[in-house]
């Protein structure tokens, strides 16, 4: 893509969980201090309009809720997406479970609509606990739908799944997420370089 995408006459939205969120929502500027500031510094020289509407603890399906009001509504030329942690965190602590399918079909109502690009990031998971690596039997059909969708809407995919995993072999998991699944500040300044090549 070239960066008239990421240009100053353009919108970008970020939806997702907490690890978009970040706290945006104290934050006077509302953008938060995780991988969207960061994209927000990074981007300095030219400057879109960024918009983080990112929200601790939801699903695909409390973003479709939301979809038209805190996306649509900011008429964006770029939608980033990063959601499916939280969908499958759900069913190991409070035995609440979101099937793949019903993943996927949420996930669809919020493609479905959008006439922007699309920036699809792959939810992550770092094992750091032991019962965590059981997650992954949950965890890893929602990313291969993520992959498909990505291709099916001809999105930009970000593979961070991919890269936290293949980063974590070096500097070791608790580096960049503590808890598995909330990045560090390693862990977000991480994501917004690899957001940046992937999309840029």
């Amino acid at each position: 893509m070239s960066d008239g995408l990421l240009g100053p006459r353009r919108t970008v939205v970020f939806a997702g969980d907490s690890v978009t969120d970040c706290g945006r929502r104290g934050d006077p500027a509302g953008l938060g201090d995780g991988y969207v500031r960061n994209l927000y510094d990074d981007l300095a020289a030219s400057r879109p309009r960024i918009v983080n509407s990112g929200i601790s603890g939801h699903r695909a399906v409390d973003l479709v809720a939301r979809w038209e009001q805190d996306v649509l509504a900011h008429e964006p030329d770029l939608v980033s997406v990063l959601v499916g942690i939280n969908d499958t965190w759900r069913r190991y602590d409070e035995d609440d479970p979101t099937s793949t399918e019903s993943f996927e079909a949420s996930y669809r109502e919020l493609l479905a609509p959008v006439t922007a690009k699309l920036v699809l990031i792959e939810p992550f998971l770092l094992p750091v606990k032991p019962e965590q690596r059981a997650w992954r039997e949950d965890l890893d059909p929602k990313i291969e739908v993520v992959r498909r969708l990505a291709a099916e809407y001809h999105a930009i995919l970000v593979p961070a799944d991919v890269e936290f995993n293949r980063q974590a072999l070096t500097v070791g998991a608790t580096t960049l997420a503590d808890d598995g699944v909330h990045p560090t500040a390693a862990g977000h300044r991480l994501l917004a370089e690899l957001w940046h090549r992937t999309v840029s």
